[in-house]
C-alpha cells in the first residue's frame, strides 16, 4: 500500500480503542461528543444524536457497512444497548462484535446474535469475506466499508493458514493474518475495476499495548502479545507519541500520489469532514466538528497544509498535551492525575513513563521524536504560543475540572454539569470465604 499510495508519519488516533472509534465516525474528539446519559465513560456510549461518517454519506446513496467490533453501544459483550448498534447509526449492514474480545467474542449479523463464543481464530477472514462480499453485492454504486478488526486487541488468534508461522508469535501471526486480508480488499477492489474511484485507508486505534509485553518492552519476544511504537514513548493509554501517533497508509491509484510520504499533522479527527468532502455530502451545520478536510493532503497538495493545525492531547477527561507543527507541549501534572482515572495510576506503560511534569515540558518533534528533553527555556515564546492555544481548548471543550461551552449534552433535565460527568468505578467486592476451609490461628 505505500508504495502504490502516501504514508502518514503524523496521524494521531486517541489512547483508547473507545475514543478512538467516536472520533473517527464523529470527527470530534471524544470530550465533546455527547453520550447517553450525559455521562463521560472509558468507551463512549454514542448518543443517538450524534451524527456519524455512515449517515452523512447515505444521502449521497452509499450503502454503508460494518465488519468487527463496534465499541460504541457499552463496553460489553452482551449487556450493550441493541438501539445504538451500527445499523441505528448509519450503516445498512452489520457483521461483528459489539465491542472488544477481553474474554469472548458474540458475532452478530445486524442485531440478530448468530454465534454466542465465536471462534476468534476465522475472525479476521470472516469480516473480509463478508466486506468483499458487499462490495461485490453494491459495485455499481458507492459504498462505504469501514472494517474495524477485533485483532490484535487480546485475546488473540490466528486461523490455521497463518498460526504458528510467524518468528514474532501469535502476535506476529495475527498481524500477517490482517496483512494478508488488507491485500484481499485491495485485490477485491481491481478485481471489480473499482480501483479508479476508491480510496482505502489503513490506520490503527492507539498504540501498541505494551502491558501485554514482558516488563512492557517493545514487543520483540514470541511470547510478547502486544505490539511495538518503534522509536516513540510510551504505548496505549499513554499521551507521549507511542499511545496515540499511529501507522496510517492512504490508497488510491491515479489520485494519491504513489510512493509518498506525508508528515503534516492530520488524525482519525478528519476522516468524516475528508469522506464527505470526496463525496460532495453535506456537514452538519449544528455543531462543531473538530476534524477538517485534508483531501488536499491525500492528493499530495501539502502546500495546501493548515500551518496552525493543532491537535490536542486527551487522557479520559484530562488534556495532556498539545502540539502545533515541530512542537509538542506536555502541560504540568501530576503522575497520577486525578483526569486521567480509572488510567491515574497508569499501569498499561512502563514505569519510566509514569511521570508528571511540574512545569511545562515543550519537545521539538523534528529533533527529539523520543520526547526525552525538554527545551522550553530555549523557546519561551513557543511556550506561551501553545499555553494560549490549550487554555483556548478548556474553554471549548473542558479539562478535568471544568465543562468545557462546547461539551455537548442531549439528555438534560437540569444544569449543565460543572465538571466532567465520569461515572464512579465501583470496587469489586471481597471474596467469600469458604468457612470449611478457613483456618484457625
Amino acid at each position: 500500500m505505500a508504495r502504490e499510495g502516501m504514508k502518514f508519519t503524523s496521524f494521531y488516533a486517541q489512547p483508547v480503542c473507545g475514543p478512538s472509534r467516536a472520533a473517527l465516525m464523529t470527527g470530534c474528539y471524544p470530550m465533546r461528543v455527547a453520550e447517553r446519559g450525559n455521562t463521560k465513560q472509558i468507551h463512549p456510549i454514542l448518543h443517538s444524536n450524534e451524527i456519524t461518517v455512515a449517515e452523512l454519506l447515505k444521502p449521497q446513496g452509499y450503502a454503508t457497512a460494518c465488519f468487527g467490533k463496534w465499541d460504541l453501544a457499552k463496553h460489553s459483550q452482551s449487556n450493550f444497548f441493541s438501539d445504538l448498534l451500527p445499523t441505528r447509526q448509519g450503516f445498512d449492514y452489520f457483521f461483528g462484535t459489539p465491542t472488544s474480545n477481553d474474554g469472548v467474542a458474540n458475532l452478530y449479523r445486524n442485531e440478530e446474535l448468530i454465534e454466542p463464543k465465536s471462534n476468534m481464530a476465522t475472525l479476521t477472514r470472516r469480516y473480509t469475506d463478508e466486506a468483499i462480499g458487499f462490495m461485490k453485492l453494491n459495485r455499481n454504486k458507492p459504498f462505504f466499508v469501514y472494517i474495524p478488526h477485533t485483532m490484535p486487541h487480546t485475546r488473540l488468534d490466528a486461523s490455521k493458514p497463518f498460526k504458528g508461522k510467524s518468528p514474532r508469535g501469535l502476535y506476529g501471526d495475527v498481524i500477517e493474518e490482517i496483512d494478508f486480508n488488507v491485500g484481499r480488499i485491495l485485490d477485491a477492489v481491481n478485481e471489480l475495476d473499482l480501483a479508479e474511484n476508491t480510496y482505502v485507508l489503513f490506520t490503527s486505534d492507539n498504540g501498541p499495548w505494551l502491558i501485554k509485553n514482558k516488563n512492557h518492552a517493545d514487543g520483540r519476544l514470541r511470547t510478547d502479545h502486544g505490539g511495538s511504537a518503534g522509536m516513540l514513548r510510551g504505548g496505549k493509554v499513554s499521551t507521549f507519541e507511542g499511545g496515540v501517533r499511529v501507522p496510517t497508509i492512504m490508497w488510491g491509484p491515479d489520485r494519491v500520489p504513489a510512493g509518498t510520504t506525508c508528515d503534516k499533522i492530520a488524525s482519525t479527527l478528519d476522516i468524516l469532514p475528508t469522506l464527505t468532502s470526496l463525496a460532495r455530502a453535506k456537514m452538519p451545520s449544528d455543531r462543531i466538528i473538530d476534524g477538517e478536510d485534508i483531501s488536499h493532503l491525500l492528493h499530495g497538495e501539502f502546500d495546501k497544509a493548515n500551518s496552525e493545525k493543532t491537535f490536542f492531547y486527551y487522557l479520559r477527561v484530562h488534556l495532556q498535551a498539545v502540539r502545533q507543527g515541530q512542537w509538542k507541549l506536555h502541560l504540568p501534572r501530576d503522575s497520577e492525575p486525578v483526569g486521567a482515572a480509572p488510567f491515574s495510576r497508569n499501569i498499561h506503560i512502563a514505569p519510566e513513563d509514569r511521570i508528571g511534569f511540574d512545569k511545562p515540558f515543550l519537545v521539538n518533534l523534528q529533533s527529539d521524536i523520543g520526547e526525552t528533553t525538554d527545551v522550553s527555556a530555549q523557546h519561551p515564546e513557543v511556550v506561551a504560543r501553545l499555553l494560549k492555544l490549550s487554555d483556548g481548548m478548556r474553554k471549548d471543550l473542558g479539562d478535568y475540572d471544568r465543562v468545557g461551552k462546547n461539551m455537548r449534552f442531549f439528555d438534560l433535565n437540569g444544569p449543565r454539569p460543572t465538571r466532567p460527568p465520569i461515572p464512579s468505578v465501583r470496587k469489586p467486592l471481597p471474596k467469600k470465604r469458604n468457612a470449611k476451609n478457613e483456618k484457625t490461628p
